[in-house]
């Protein structure tokens, strides 16, 4: 129960994530704006989400959003592509290329959605195993985009070693090296039996 309230604090301590209010353009565009009108602020921290000071660079990751949060025949949704910026502030990208990153896997993971959410509809077996494939593959590539954004930080690989040790009643357990004198005696005695074979060899 103490790490439940320890989550539902973090978790109300953290700023809402920066949003977006979206003004339809034409059936494949919408113009993006603040949702409180604050406008400088509301870009800056589009800016700080993204890992960036380059206006071009928002630019181009809101389109990219978009196209990624345009539903099967229907529009764009705000309500994905709010979801989507909320997954890349978390990701809290550092430079452009951290951003890119964070702005793959969201669409990565705005697409097996959509994919998956395509099940229901689907008509007969085949299309059933090529959807279950693409939603497989986009969801492998968000895991890979994970992977690769850890290492772009913290490079190198990870090792986990996980060990096993099984006590029976009124027993004991010792974790690390451990060498008792019987093992001492007989690594010696097998010291001094090698060494006198090699000295006869000679």
């Amino acid at each position: 129960m103490k790490k439940a309230n320890e989550v539902m604090v973090g978790a109300a301590s953290r700023r809402r994530p920066v949003r977006v209010k979206l003004q339809r353009v034409n059936a494949g565009f919408s113009k993006s704006y603040p949702p409180d009108g604050q406008g400088k602020i509301w870009w800056a921290r589009l800016g700080k989400a993204l890992g960036t000071s380059s206006s071009d660079f928002v630019n181009a990751s809101l389109f990219q959003l978009q196209k990624a949060a345009q539903l099967p025949f229907s529009g764009i949704s705000e309500l994905a592509m709010n979801a989507s910026l909320a997954l890349i502030e978390a990701a809290a990208p550092q430079n452009e290329i951290e951003g890119a990153l964070a702005v793959q896997m969201a669409c990565a993971h705005s697409a097996a959605i959509a994919v998956l959410a395509r099940f229901g509809s689907c008509g007969g077996y085949a299309s059933s195993v090529a959807l279950a494939s693409a939603a497989a593959r986009l969801m492998r590539a968000f895991s890979a985009q994970v992977e690769a954004l850890r290492r772009l930080r913290h490079g190198g690989n990870q090792y986990v070693r996980v060990e096993h040790v099984h006590v029976n009643d009124q027993g004991q357990a010792v974790i690390g090296n451990v060498r008792t004198e019987e093992s001492s005696r007989v690594q010696s005695a097998t010291k001094a039996c090698d060494g006198h074979d090699k000295q006869g060899d000679r």
